[in-house]
């Protein structure tokens, strides 16, 4: 592809060499470039890519798009000067892989909470109503039936594009993506065009980047700011900075909630373990998704396919049929005990599962709910004192234990968790940091008809200690103790 073509849509400030140049590929990734490679010098939050000119130069790098050019301009390089390089990254590779999102239906799901449940139900959905579609979540990326392991909840611009130009290929027509804070702010979805932008719900979370609550709002608030015209935005009401999201966008604003009055309306009839019944704009469903969390991302999936064009009746009937995803609520029930192996890691999440657990077991017999859960090392400090608080508040037991502790102390990761606990609440609270064993504690001080919820990692098959990751699965775990429990349960 000539870089002619390729900067389309760029503004170009400052031009060196021949435009007319071919580019074989690109990269923001200097050990990633070769001969006929365009390189993007992006300045990162760590690293600068300007400072890895020279090696990508030598490494035989056709052509540097960069926001300051080198004092000294080799020959048989063309160097392209613009303003924001991490902008013409995203629009760079949108125009390399000849513009994928303007052929697939791209719908963007943020929020704190509920992104990957949203997004993964609105792929499964659509397969189930015959359309063939591609999903980039926390979890993993899929290109119709095809799916990778994920890196991250939203990928880099030239990832974004080569998958969805693979799903282009496949003859997708709908693509469903997590965006995450990080990613907008770093405007690694700079030249996507979306179709609906969703909205969850906003808490405290990643503070540790964006420094403050009103700088988090701001980080989300973009993504609809951009949103074209012909676009809709679909927001949550019964949170408070739902209007606030929508408040400069051009696209069709259009509402959904459990209480008020929007143009998506919701409640709950009855609700269990298995699932819960729900009245969806006066047509009744189940799901086997429980909890009243779950009530917002079932209907924020149901008003999304009707603004996509689908018909409510068909819509309800497949997603009455479509499991949890994987360490969302996922329920391991053995030895006659539940355990609950759930993603949150944030105070509202942690608050919002336990809080459904409550719920449904006021109508069983008297239980004991044991929350296990710790918090990620390297990441912000200021909500530690809040999970703790809130698991010993809401639960009967807690064990606090490490979760993903990273370059951090475990230790000083739960002396900080420690720090929001009441002196009524340290009886019932024990400080466990190996993970394996706070989860088998859990397991053993449980009886039966008890419930066991192990929080914070979901669906990671890893642990995170000093940049190592070693295997590491909640739910494989909790399988695996109470299946011994259950077969030494039948030997007696």
């Amino acid at each position: 592809m000539k870089l002619s073509e390729i900067l389309n849509r760029i503004t170009v400030k400052e031009s060196h060499g021949n435009l007319d140049v071919d580019i074989a590929d690109i990269a923001s990734d200097s050990r990633k470039v070769s001969q006929g490679t365009l390189f993007v010098a992006v300045k990162g939050t760590k690293l600068d890519g300007h400072t890895y000119i020279p090696s990508v130069v030598a490494s035989g790098a056709t052509a540097v798009v960069c926001e300051q050019l080198p004092s000294q301009l080799p020959e048989g390089v063309v160097f392209v000067k613009v303003d924001d390089t991490a902008d013409a990254l995203g629009k760079i590779a949108s125009a390399f892989y000849g513009y994928p999102s303007e052929q697939l239906t791209l719908s963007g799901v943020t929020g704190t909470n509920g992104k990957t449940t949203t997004a993964t139900l609105l792929y499964k959905l659509f397969r189930g109503l015959g359309y063939k579609a591609g999903l980039l979540s926390t979890v993993v990326n899929c290109v119709d039936d095809e799916q990778e392991p994920a890196q991250q909840t939203t990928p880099d611009p030239i990832t974004i594009n080569r998958l969805m130009a693979r799903m282009v290929e496949k003859g997708c027509e709908y693509c469903f993506m997590e965006v995450s804070s990080h990613s907008i702010v770093q405007k690694r979805i700079a030249g996507l065009k979306f179709k609906l932008g969703i909205f969850s719900n906003i808490t405290l979370d990643h503070l540790d980047y964006h420094k403050t609550f009103q700088e988090y709002i701001k980080a989300k608030k973009l993504f609809f700011d951009n949103l074209p015209q012909d676009a809709f935005s679909l927001i949550n009401t019964d949170d408070k900075n739902g209007k606030v999201m929508v408040q400069n966008t051009k696209s069709t604003v259009k509402t959904y909630g459990l209480t008020g009055f929007n143009d998506f309306n919701a409640n709950i009839l009855e609700c269990g373990f298995e699932g819960m019944s729900l009245n969806i704009c006066g047509k009744e469903m189940w799901t086997l998704l429980p909890g009243r969390f779950n009530a917002y991302n079932v209907l924020a999936v149901y008003s999304s396919a009707v603004l996509l064009g689908q018909k409510p009746e068909e819509i309800l009937q497949v997603l009455s049929g479509l499991h949890p995803v994987a360490g969302r609520f996922d329920i391991v029930n053995l030895a006659g005990k539940t355990a609950i192996v759930d993603y949150a890691h944030t105070p509202d999440a942690l608050e919002n599962v336990i809080s459904a657990i409550n719920k449904i077991r006021c109508d069983m017999q008297p239980t004991t709910l044991i929350t296990v859960c710790g918090c990620g090392g390297d990441r912000d400090r200021s909500k530690r004192p809040l999970m703790a608080q809130i698991a010993a508040k809401n639960s009967d037991k807690v064990i606090l234990t490490s979760d993903n502790p990273r370059t951090e102390n475990p230790e000083a990761i739960l002396d900080e968790m420690m720090a929001g606990l009441k002196p009524e609440n340290m009886s019932n609270v024990l400080r466990i940091s190996d993970r394996r064993t706070a989860i088998q504690t859990a397991c053993m001080i449980a009886q039966k008809g008890d419930i066991i919820l192990i929080a914070g990692k979901g669906h990671e098959n890893y642990q995170d200690v000093m940049g190592v990751k070693h295997h590491f699965d909640d739910k494989e775990i909790a399988t695996e103790i109470l299946k011994m429990q259950a077969a030494q349960q039948v030997n007696n």
